[in-house]
């Protein structure tokens, strides 16, 4: 019986494999970006209802919503400029802040961004938020949280399609989603990003950044302050994003292709 499971999630997960349109990677793809996009807004709308979001007056959410919607002009040209705009459809920008002492950020597909005021203390200006958000977002839409549920369903709910997952094991399915995308305080555990999926966050992230208007030197400072805030007991943003002199080296190679796309606004 063993032997049958295993070879049923490897022909799920050899037929599953898709290769994505931004990286070139090839990824694991049991769930359809319409699926999650329509996961990601009643798990954002839900997530909104259960924290106190700072409103338009607060400077720190004026921030938070200014850097996104520069990003999202940048992420929308970037692609358009690749000849492949189509991968964006279906995206309605929101960017949130909620008052939280943790130290986080994440984005969901579909632009459901939400940002902690917890690392207003790291970021210390616009350019590092900036720096944030771009590389939460380069997450979002090179699709890995998608890839994240994906290799979820195969190994705990054995590749149940998401339609069939949500209907007989919804709270399951709900926790995997929020799981995949770091949120880990709704359930009790949070899963590190792979090396790769790192990798591709820090390159494009860079380049969102750049291209709307921020500087991407402004990373490498940021990731420093990251690293070193709460001594012993490192930010719950470190969990999930590994800070370590590998990634220093790592935005360092990145940084001449991403100041191409520089220019100050």
């Amino acid at each position: 019986m063993k032997k049958w499971t295993f070879f049923l999630l490897s022909l799920v997960i050899m037929v599953g494999c898709a290769k994505n349109l931004l990286t070139g990677r090839r990824q694991l793809k049991l769930v359809s970006e319409s699926e999650m996009q329509m996961m990601a807004v009643d798990q954002y709308r839900t997530f909104i209802t259960e924290h106190n979001v700072l409103g338009s007056g607060n400077d720190q959410a004026a921030m938070v919503k200014r850097v996104g919607n520069r990003i999202a002009n940048a992420v929308t040209k970037y692609y358009t400029e690749q000849g492949k705009p189509e991968l964006l459809e279906g995206y309605d920008w929101e960017f949130n802040t909620i008052e939280s002492e943790e130290v986080n950020a994440w984005a969901m597909p579909g632009g459901k961004v939400m940002v902690y005021s917890g690392i207003f203390a790291v970021t210390q200006n616009e350019t590092a938020l900036a720096i944030v958000m771009g590389h939460e977002i380069a997450h979002a839409v090179a699709r890995h949280g998608s890839e994240r549920m994906s290799q979820a369903l195969a190994q705990q709910l054995g590749g149940m399609a998401l339609d069939i997952a949500l209907t007989n094991e919804p709270e399951q399915t709900r926790n995997l989603f929020l799981l995949s995308y770091g949120i880990g305080s709704q359930v009790g555990a949070i899963l590190p990003w792979s090396r790769q999926q790192e990798t591709e966050a820090d390159k494009y992230g860079l380049i969102f950044s750049a291209m709307a208007g921020y500087n991407p030197r402004e990373a490498i400072p940021f990731w420093q302050r990251m690293s070193s805030a709460g001594g012993a007991s490192p930010p719950e943003f470190l969990s999930t994003h590994p800070s370590d002199q590998t990634r220093m080296k790592r935005l360092e190679q990145f940084m001449p292709e991403a100041l191409k796309h520089y220019s100050p606004k």
